[in-house]
């Protein structure tokens, strides 16, 4: 299994909490903030897996923009703004 980081970005949708990792395209939810967190890391740990037992993962992550270490573990690139913004009718 590789090591790697990841973003994590919540947001409410309804009643439940969507946990979303833009790097991947991976999603998750759970009926609070905490659970929808430990969900998505399930679900980015099952889709690392499945991409390493294809054969697909490295350049799955090279292609999201993640760059390897000397050390083999996978950093992401780096949100540098989140923000709300609104276009006008």
């Amino acid at each position: 299994m590789y090591a790697i980081e990841f973003d994590s970005i919540v947001f409410k949708e309804g009643a439940a909490f969507v946990a979303y990792c833009p790097e991947l395209d991976v999603s998750s939810c759970g009926t609070d903030l905490e659970q929808a967190r430990r969900n998505l890391k399930t679900a980015v740990h099952l889709f690392i897996e499945e991409s390493e037992k294809m054969g697909t993962l490295s350049d799955i992550l090279e292609e999201s923009g993640f760059v390897c270490t000397a050390t083999g573990a996978w950093q992401p690139p780096k949100i540098v703004a989140t923000e709300l913004m609104k276009l006008a009718a």
